[in-house]
C-alpha cells in the first residue's frame, strides 16, 4: 500500500489528475469534498463561521455560501488563516477516517488531494508527494474563463498560496499541466505506473523485513 499526497496550487489541474487516477483504480480522498462535509449545516465548524462572519455567508437554505465567504477571506490573509483554523481540524479527522477505511479494505494506492499540503506541513504523513503545476498566467486564465471569477479575486486566490517553485523542490513527482487533456492523461498514466512500481517495492521491503 502507498499513501500519496496530491497537491498543486489553485487551477493547476489537480482535480483532473485525481479523476484520472480514480479511473485507473486509485482510492481518492479529496480535501475539498471533506471540507464541504466539515461545514455542513449544524456542524460546529459552520457555527464558528457564522459566529465570526455573520449570516451573510449563508445560503437561503442555511448552508454555507462558499463564494461569499471566499470573497472575504481571500482578500485578507488574517481572515483566511482564521477560516483554516476553523475548518482544518474537521477535515483532518474525516481524512483519517477515510484512510483507515481504505486500509481496512486493502486498497493499494490511496491518493489524498490536499491543496495546502505544503502550507500545513503534512509532507511527512505521506509516502509520496505529487505536485501538479502550471504557469501562473495560465492558472489565472483558467480561473477567469472556466470558473467565472473576477480577475482581482482570482489574483487574490493565487497570491494566498505558497509559490509553486518552493513546492517543486519538495515533491517526489511533478506533472506539468500545460497542454491538452490527452497530454495530461498520458502524463497521469506515467504517474500511475510510477505509483504501481513503488507499491510493489514497498511490499517487497515489508516481506524482506
Amino acid at each position: 500500500m502507498i499513501l500519496v499526497g496530491l497537491t498543486g496550487n489553485i487551477a493547476s489541474g489537480k482535480s483532473e489528475v485525481a479523476r484520472i487516477l480514480a479511473e485507473r483504480g486509485a482510492t481518492v480522498i479529496d480535501a475539498d469534498e471533506l471540507a464541504r462535509e466539515a461545514v455542513a449545516p449544524d456542524t460546529q465548524a459552520l457555527n464558528d463561521i457564522i459566529k465570526r462572519w455573520g449570516k451573510d455567508v449563508l445560503q437561503p437554505d442555511g448552508s454555507l455560501d462558499r463564494a461569499a465567504l471566499r470573497r472575504i477571506v481571500f482578500a485578507d490573509q488574517h481572515e483566511l488563516d482564521a477560516l483554516n483554523r476553523i475548518v482544518h481540524p474537521g477535515v483532518t479527522r474525516l481524512r483519517d477516517r477515510e484512510i483507515a477505511i481504505a486500509k481496512e479494505r486493502g486498497d493499494q494506492i490511496i491518493v489524498c488531494v490536499i491543496p495546502l499540503l505544503f502550507e500545513r506541513n503534512l509532507v511527512e504523513e505521506f509516502d509520496c508527494i505529487v505536485l501538479v503545476d502550471a504557469p501562473r498566467p495560465l492558472r489565472l486564465e483558467r480561473l477567469v474563463l472556466t470558473r467565472g471569477l473576477e480577475e482581482t479575486e482570482a489574483m487574490d486566490m493565487i497570491a494566498a498560496q505558497m509559490p509553486a517553485e518552493l513546492k517543486r523542490a519538495r515533491a517526489d513527482y511533478c506533472i506539468e499541466n500545460t497542454g491538452s487533456l490527452e497530454d495530461l492523461e498520458r502524463d497521469v498514466d506515467a504517474l500511475w505506473s510510477y505509483l504501481q512500481r513503488n507499491t510493489v517495492e514497498s511490499e517487497s521491503e515489508v516481506h524482506v523485513s
